[in-house]
């Protein structure tokens, strides 16, 4: 039988990889450049840390975890987010007690069984950040700001920020009672999943997109706002307008994890379907304590690859790095061909990207596969030409040609 991938997974092939190679690097310079540390925590860890982290009553513990009973009959989940996993190695590796603020940032894998729809897959990607040890709100508006800047530099238009202040557990419980007075007389209206969270997290009712129409006049969460965390919010503000970060105020803004407080935030960008949110987060400081640590506050954001990528594609961004290789290499006759290897390995060892015939092809059929590869230039080596210690380099773009010495052709190359 011929195998087939599992439903919402996915192959990413050469061609399309380079896009995610591309976002990818972006984001790791981005985080140097930010004084961010890169995370690696294993991709499945006990069912509990996301029981408690995430949140028992959210749409991913009820009903996306990938759960399963190990060999040692302990209950194990392959990791839905990314935060749980990357506090619960804060607090077991004690990075707490470090003087600094933990600046920590991870890229990979995540899982969640979801309906299958554009943008959202089973296997799913994120770049992640996570700030702990700081209750400062300009921490906050730095990590908004890195995560907008990602946008900006991996080349997409048209995104943008909106945020939200959730408040305090306190501020929460009273905004629920107004919440829930507001929602009881349609209650028999809205859908299932707001009946169901009705019950159990009204807040998450307000997230729901079925039924965004009828929340209109829904209160608003910042009317319940005491001072502590009105003065908050209105320092993100005022740090991300002086960093001239783009955003508007969504009061219906909760995102769909229960761990958040104070500031909660979100990336928007049209053209992958129904679907606007790409990525997003927020502050979150009762979590540390909740998963056995000291209670040490946090700020973070999870950005989608998925859509990032698909978005990329949809706005038909170039990339920095087009041209797959610097040069294609051509042997013509035998002692050519030998040569070549060592040169391409050469070349390779100099910090050169090159590539070479191995099918035994014809010079014409050579230069199709440089077309190919994009290569920037094509060098041409023949009997007669290693003889004399020299090879034809050609600029692909222009098509000018010129000989250059043998044993000079990884500087040439270098030095345009």
């Amino acid at each position: 039988m011929a195998f087939q991938k599992s439903p919402g997974t996915q192959d990413i092939l050469p061609g399309v990889v380079e896009r995610w190679q591309y976002a990818e690097q972006k984001a790791r310079d981005i985080c140097r450049r930010f004084n961010f540390r890169e995370i690696r925590t294993p991709i499945f860890e006990a069912t509990e840390l996301f029981q408690r982290g995430v949140g028992e009553t959210t749409d991913i513990v009820e009903k996306e975890m990938y759960t399963f009973t190990d060999r040692g009959d302990r209950s194990i989940t392959l990791r839905p987010e990314g935060t749980a996993g990357v506090v619960r190695s804060y607090v077991e590796n004690k990075l707490y007690g470090e003087p600094d603020v933990s600046k920590l940032y991870y890229i990979g894998p995540m899982f969640r069984y979801e309906r299958q729809q554009a943008g959202r897959y089973r296997q799913f990607h994120q770049f992640g950040i996570e700030a702990l040890g700081s209750v400062d709100p300009s921490i906050d508006a730095e990590v908004i700001a890195l995560g907008y800047t990602f946008y900006k530099e991996v080349g997409l238009k048209g995104v943008r920020v909106e945020i939200n202040s959730v408040g305090t557990p306190a501020v929460r419980a009273a905004f629920r009672e107004k919440l829930l007075a507001f929602l009881m007389p349609m209650r028999e209206q809205l859908c299932k999943d707001c009946q169901s969270r009705m019950e159990r997290n009204p807040l998450r009712v307000l997230d729901c997109k079925t039924d965004q129409a009828r929340f209109e006049n829904a209160p608003s969460i910042l009317d319940s706002l005491d001072e502590e965390c009105t003065t908050h919010f209105e320092k993100v503000k005022t740090y991300l307008s002086d960093m001239g970060i783009p955003f508007s105020i969504n009061p219906r803004l909760v995102r769909g994890l229960d761990y958040y407080t104070h500031t909660a935030f979100e990336y928007k960008a049209e053209g992958i379907g129904a679907i606007d949110t790409i990525g997003g987060g927020g502050r979150y400081n009762g979590l540390v304590a909740e998963i056995g640590g000291p209670d040490q506050p946090g700020v973070g954001l999870g950005l989608g690859l998925e859509r990032t990528i698909m978005l990329l594609e949809h706005q038909q961004a170039e990339l920095d790095n087009a041209h797959q290789v610097d040069v294609y290499v051509v042997a013509l006759g035998e002692a050519a061909d030998r040569e070549v290897t060592r040169l391409v390995y050469e070349l390779r060892t100099s910090g050169i990207r090159a590539e070479r015939d191995y099918l035994g092809r014809k010079m014409k059929a050579q230069m199709k596969s440089a077309d190919r590869l994009q290569a920037r230039y094509t060098a041409i080596l023949g009997d007669d030409e290693l003889a004399r210690g020299e090879i034809a380099l050609k600029e692909m773009a222009t098509g000018e040609q010129r000989v250059v010495a043998l044993a000079s052709l990884a500087s040439e190359l270098k030095s345009n």
